[in-house]
């Protein structure tokens, strides 16, 4: 399917309810308000497409620029293509998801994980932290920098509550998703949670609410799920 193709099929099945919601968690126009199981159907005829991404991406659809993370190909996109789409992540569907999934499955996940938390772009620090996140879902502990990761959470003790706001929602996120996927970082990831507490992150007009993470962690525990692998992040 060409570009112009996708933006078509994408148009129809654009909701003006779904693009609502959209409107209302802060993502911008031009979009069309396509659910995700419908962009699912049009991902079956494409797979992995990396050149279609990129020029999906550069639409600056919104729609578009989550779809096209579904197809990136994270063996085919450069630094430099994800340098980009960070710095054009313009809301958190983005920059939460999109660019933190294909950069965290790349070979340049840990490079740029750690570059972009040290931004003062708060889009582009929560891509950080995200796809340093994503990395610890996804990787084996012993392909993971323990030390540095324990440093981080020793970071996010300290700078949480003063962050910006999503980089104090993608911190917390961190926090989680140490304590759930790197076995002996668990009782750190916890110990930090039970001293940040309530992370307090302004949702807009949302029902979304800000996970506790001393919770979140103990109930993966209780599932017996700690250390329990995803093979990718996007979804």
């Amino acid at each position: 399917m060409t570009a112009k193709e996708v933006m078509k099929e994408l148009e129809s099945y654009g909701d003006e309810t779904i693009k609502n919601i959209y409107l209302n968690h802060g993502i911008k126009e031009p979009l069309f308000g396509v659910r995700i199981q419908d962009m699912k159907k049009i991902l079956k005829k494409i797979k992995k497409n990396h050149e279609l991404s990129l020029e999906l991406y550069s639409t600056g659809n919104y729609d578009a620029k989550y779809f096209a993370g579904l197809i990136a190909d994270e063996n085919k996109i450069s630094k430099d293509d994800l340098m980009k789409w960070a710095k054009e992540a313009s809301n958190s569907g983005i920059s939460e998801y999109t660019v933190p999934w294909i950069a965290s499955e790349s070979k340049f996940g840990y490079e740029l994980g750690l570059k972009w938390i040290d931004s003062n772009n708060e889009a582009i620090a929560s891509s950080g932290w995200c796809t340093l996140a994503y990395m610890a879902s996804l990787k084996p502990d012993n392909e993971l920098d323990l030390k540095v990761y324990r440093n981080l959470l020793n970071r996010v003790e300290k700078e949480i509550h003063t962050s910006p706001n999503r980089v104090k929602y993608t911190m917390n996120g961190f926090v989680i998703a140490i304590g759930s996927y790197i076995k002996d970082l668990s009782n750190d990831a916890i110990k930090v949670a039970k001293n940040i507490g309530t992370v307090n992150v302004n949702m807009g007009d949302t029902s979304c609410k800000v996970p506790l993470a001393t919770a979140y962690i103990n109930k993966v525990i209780s599932k017996g799920k700690l250390g329990n692998k995803r093979k990718k992040a996007r979804c």
